[in-house]
């Protein structure tokens, strides 16, 4: 087949921008469909808590830092330790350095003892975005709320307006961080990278509009709830056998 140099300059120029994008020989000759697109209209995530399975290692923790760059002292995730005394109402609550480093062995006592992980509740009706000024905090349309920095002013609005004090001021960029359900991940088909390091499966990322995701039967079977209902923020993080007690 005869090309001449309009055909050469053409078919090379299609050549650099795929090959610029990262695509192989064989999907820019055309032998290998490319990958299928992420499609946000199509999900909806959130989590399930097992409190039951949870055993305060802080796996989940180490694995978010390092995963997302989380300064010292600083914590996306967290997980809280409850202690109640026998015929006591009011809990004791320990979480030392977020348990980064999981708990030391409790002593022996007569203490009903459990562990909460917390997080971002990815909530449909978040107060943290009805107070930014400047829409620098948004929920995503497959339901993951999200910071933009490049738009975010450090003023902290959000930070006050959050009932579950899941976000802070990034000690370097003084940009509002947070949890992001690992977005960079789940966008690509992976799990977050604290349920893919928790030992016991205590954490599941689930997505509500996939009709075959376990969490639909999980909901039916088993009695859960969300963290400070009566705020009614539609919080999308679900906790399985969720204590009275915890606040």
């Amino acid at each position: 087949m005869e090309m001449n140099r309009r055909d050469l300059f053409r078919i090379g120029g299609k050549l650099l921008v795929l090959a610029s994008a990262g695509a192989t020989l064989e999907q820019i000759m055309g032998s290998e469909p490319a990958p299928e697109a992420y499609k946000m209209a199509d999900h909806w995530w959130g989590m399930i808590v097992d409190i039951d399975k949870c055993i305060g290692c802080g796996s989940c923790v180490r694995a978010c830092s390092n995963e997302n760059q989380v300064p010292n002292g600083y914590f996306r995730t967290w997980v809280e330790r409850y202690e109640v005394p026998e015929g006591y109402v009011n809990p004791i609550v320990t979480s030392p350095e977020g348990a980064i480093n999981g708990f030391p062995l409790p002593k022996p006592t007569n203490f009903k003892a459990f562990f909460v992980p917390k997080l971002c509740n990815h909530c449909a009706d978040s107060p943290c975005t009805q107070v930014c000024p400047v829409g620098a905090t948004f929920v995503s349309p497959d339901g993951v709320v999200l910071v933009d920095k490049e738009y975010c002013l450090g003023c902290r609005y959000c930070v006050q307006a959050c009932p579950y004090g899941c976000r802070y001021l990034h000690p370097e960029t003084e940009t509002v961080d947070k949890c992001t359900l690992c977005y960079h991940r789940i966008t690509k088909g992976l799990t977050t990278a604290c349920c893919e390091n928790c030992p016991t499966q205590a954490r599941q990322l689930v997505d509500f509009k996939n009709p075959k995701d376990p969490v639909h039967e999980f909901l039916r079977t088993h009695k859960v709830s969300v963290l400070k209902p009566q705020m009614a923020t539609e919080a999308k993080v679900y906790y399985n056998n969720l204590d009275g007690a915890v606040r």
